[in-house]
C-alpha cells in the first residue's frame, strides 16, 4: 500500500488539491445562492478599484525585495508619512519658507551625496545641491492656495525621497554583509520609529484629504448609479467615484513606473543589480547607488498609494494595515514579479470584498480572507502566480 502511495504521490496530491478547490467552489455558491446579481456585482466590482490601490502598494514591496532581498515591513508607514505629507502641503494656504527649504535641502544633499559624502566637498555637486534646493523650495511655495497641488505634490515628492534615501543610508546600507533576517528586523524597527514621528508630527485622529472632490460643487462627487441594468440584475448597482479615480491614477503610476523600469538607463541597472548584485559590481554599476534609488522608488509608490488610499477612505495611521494586508498579493503574484503584484492586488481585493459579503462582517474580509489566501498560496505554489521557481544544489 506504502509502495503504491509513493508510486503516485505527485497524482494523489493533485486530486486532494482537485478536490478541495471543488469543495470550496460549492460552498461559495452555497454562500451566494441567495445573493442578488447586482450585488454580487457591486462586490466585484469594489474589489477590482480597491485592489488597484493594494497592487501599487505590492509593487513598491516588491521592488525592494527585488533589488536587495529585504522583505520591507515599513512600507505601510511609509505610506502614513507620505500621505500625511500631502496633506501637511495641501491643507494649508501658506507653506512655511523655511520649512519648504530645509526639506529641500535635506532631499538633495542626501540624494547627491547617494554614492559618498566625500562628493559634497566637489563644486560642481555644491551646485547642483544649491540649484535643486532652490527649485524644489519654489514648487512647494510659489502662489497661493490656488496652487496647493502642486504645493503638495512637490512636497510629498521630496519628503518621499528624503525617507527613502534616510532609510537606505542610515539603516539598511550598515547592514551590508549582515544576514539578511536582521535587515529584516531593522525593517521592523523602522516601522515603529516611522509610528512614533508620525503619532507626534500629526496625531492619532483621523484627517480629511479632500482631492476627490468635484470642482464645480466643492463635496464629494455623486456615486455612479447603472440604473440600465436594474431589471436585468435585479437590483441596483452603486459604484463610488473616488474608488474609480484611484484605480485610474494607481494605474497610471504602476505604467508609469513599469516604462522608467523596462526602458531607463537606471531601470536597467537596476534590473542587473536585482539579478546578481555582485556580478552588476564587476560590469561597474554602482550597487549602493542603485539600492538607494530603490529605495527612493519604493519610498515614492508608497507615498502616492498613501495618498490614493487617505483621499478614498480617509487619512490616518490606520492605513498601514493596508501593507500588512498587501503581503498575501505580494506572495500571491509572485515576490519577484512586477506585473504580478498588480494582479496579486487585484485579486486580494476581490476576496476581500466577497469574503465580507459572504459573512457580512468587515473584519472577515480584510483580517481572514487574505491571509487564507496567503496559507494556500504557501502550501501550493510558494512561488507564486509569477514567481521564479529557485531551487538550491547542496
Amino acid at each position: 500500500m506504502l509502495e503504491i502511495i509513493k508510486k503516485y504521490e505527485a497524482q494523489l496530491r493533485w486530486a486532494l488539491y482537485a478536490l478541495g478547490a471543488a469543495l470550496l467552489l460549492l460552498f461559495l455558491a452555497d454562500q451566494l445562492a441567495g445573493k442578488k446579481a447586482a450585488r454580487i456585482l457591486q462586490t466585484l466590482l469594489s474589489g477590482i478599484l480597491v485592489g488597484g490601490v493594494y497592487g501599487l502598494v505590492a509593487l513598491g514591496i516588491v521592488v525592494i525585495n527585488k533589488a536587495s532581498g529585504v522583505f520591507n515591513f515599513a512600507h505601510g508607514w511609509m505610506m502614513v508619512v507620505g500621505g500625511m505629507i500631502f496633506w501637511s502641503f495641501f491643507s494649508v494656504s501658506e507653506i512655511s519658507l523655511l520649512g519648504a527649504a530645509l526639506l529641500a535641502t535635506a532631499t538633495m544633499l542626501l540624494a547627491m551625496s547617494t554614492a559618498s559624502f566625500s562628493r559634497l566637498r566637489q563644486r560642481r555637486t555644491q551646485l547642483l545641491v544649491l540649484g535643486g534646493s532652490l527649485l524644489l523650495t519654489a514648487l512647494m511655495t510659489a502662489g497661493g492656495s490656488d496652487w496647493r497641488w502642486l504645493h503638495a505634490l512637490s512636497g510629498a515628492f521630496a519628503g518621499a525621497m528624503l525617507t527613502g534615501l534616510a532609510v537606505e543610508r542610515f539603516a539598511i546600507r550598515p547592514l551590508i554583509g549582515q544576514p539578511l533576517f536582521t535587515a529584516v528586523l531593522m525593517t521592523l524597527a523602522i516601522a515603529e520609529v516611522l509610528h512614533g514621528v508620525t503619532q507626534i508630527a500629526w496625531g492619532t485622529v483621523e484627517l480629511n484629504l479632500p482631492i476627490f472632490v468635484n470642482p464645480a460643487t466643492g463635496s464629494r462627487f455623486q456615486p455612479i448609479r447603472l440604473e440600465g441594468l436594474r431589471e436585468l440584475l435585479d437590483g441596483l448597482v452603486i459604484v463610488r467615484v473616488e474608488l474609480v479615480i484611484a484605480f485610474v491614477l494607481a494605474l497610471v503610476a504602476f505604467s508609469g513606473f513599469i516604462i522608467f523600469f523596462r526602458y531607463t538607463s537606471v531601470g536597467l541597472a537596476m534590473r542587473a543589480t536585482a539579478e546578481d548584485q555582485q556580478l552588476a559590481q564587476a560590469v561597474g554599476l554602482r550597487v549602493r547607488v542603485i539600492l538607494a534609488i530603490s529605495w527612493a522608488a519604493a519610498a515614492f509608490l508608497a507615498s502616492i498609494a498613501g495618498v490614493l488610499q487617505g483621499g478614498a477612505v480617509g487619512l490616518s495611521l490606520n492605513i498601514s494595515l493596508v501593507a500588512l494586508r498587501v503581503f498575501p498579493a505580494v506572495l500571491l503574484g509572485g515576490l519577484e514579479s512586477i506585473s504580478g503584484a498588480f494582479i496579486g492586488g487585484i485579486l486580494i481585493g476581490i476576496v476581500e470584498q466577497f469574503g465580507t459579503l459572504i459573512n457580512s462582517s468587515q473584519q472577515v474580509g480584510t483580517n481572514l480572507a487574505p491571509y487564507l489566501v496567503l496559507m494556500l498560496v504557501l502550501v501550493l505554489k510558494p512561488e507564486g502566480l509569477f514567481g521564479e521557481k529557485r531551487i538550491e544544489r547542496v
